[in-house]
């Protein structure tokens, strides 16, 4: 199939293996472990997503104090919104090693990939930035877990990151695969709304040790939250389209007294 799959600013571009999904039970079988190897463990505070199920990408933001305002949709860390700049796109490969500990890495990696444009292009024209396969001098990298991070209150299905300029990952764990295809679907497009710079929908409330602030319609169904009321709405799109237009455009500095700042990747950084 064409190596570009494109729906407006929302490009991705995947290497050339893509697998046709819809039976799960094919995509769990490619998880069957290589016959030797092992991962590390990550080792993260979490939140409770939904019963059984927890996210580990907030804690990826640095605690900083309570002094300056928290970020509807819900945006914020470290004292400043982090935002991508105009053009970018990010750079991503696998990270080969932890693929080989699957017994068909050749196949899991085809599959996440299928995953993970589907979610990228639920986004729409919404999406404000693009993403490549680009194994040198990448921006994040994939990777697949062999051991599974739960705790008694769950376990982690995915992890991501937020807007800046180091190199980072998308990490994915075996129970990810439990779930049905619009359940890794959503999990993805949860993830990539955190790429985008979106905390969590209960983010004022539930996780204070990371400030954030609000921005346009705080609507409970939201693909930020959690639950039955995790769904990637027009809401969402329109508001993070509004976000990045006028931030961009330099219409929209702060939010509540908290300023944007525009961040470029890795790759054209060169440093985090």
């Amino acid at each position: 199939m064409n190596r570009s799959v494109d729906r407006g600013r929302a490009v991705f571009t995947p290497p050339p293996a893509m697998v046709e999904t819809g039976d799960m039970a094919t995509v769990r079988a490619l998880l069957r472990p290589a016959e030797q190897g092992a991962a590390e463990r990550v080792e993260t505070m979490v939140h409770l997503i939904r019963p059984g199920v927890r996210c580990a990408t907030e804690n990826r933001a640095r605690h900083v104090s309570h002094g300056d305002n928290l970020f509807e949709i819900v945006v914020g860390t470290e004292g400043f919104i982090p935002l991508w700049a105009d053009g970018v796109t990010l750079r991503w490969r696998f990270q080969e090693a932890s693929f080989q500990l699957y017994a068909d890495p050749v196949g899991l990696k085809a599959a996440v990939q299928t995953f993970f444009a589907k979610a990228i292009l639920a986004w729409g024209d919404a999406a404000p930035i693009k993403f490549v396969y680009q194994p040198d001098g990448w921006d994040f990298e994939i990777v697949m877990r062999n051991v599974d991070d739960c705790d008694p209150a769950g376990c982690v299905l995915a992890s991501a990151f937020f807007p800046d300029a180091g190199q980072h990952q998308l990490v994915l764990y075996p129970k990810l695969f439990d779930q049905d295809e619009a359940e890794v679907v959503e999990t993805l497009i949860h993830e990539t709304g955190h790429i985008f710079g979106l905390r969590h929908f209960f983010a004022l409330e539930r996780e204070t040790a990371w400030p954030a602030e609000v921005y346009g319609e705080h609507e409970a169904f939201s693909i930020m939250n959690y639950g039955d009321a995790s769904k990637l709405t027009d809401a969402d799109k329109r508001d993070l389209a509004t976000l990045y237009r006028e931030a961009r455009a330099g219409r929209l500095k702060k939010i509540n007294a908290t300023p944007i700042r525009l961040v470029k990747p890795f790759h054209i950084s060169g440093h985090s």
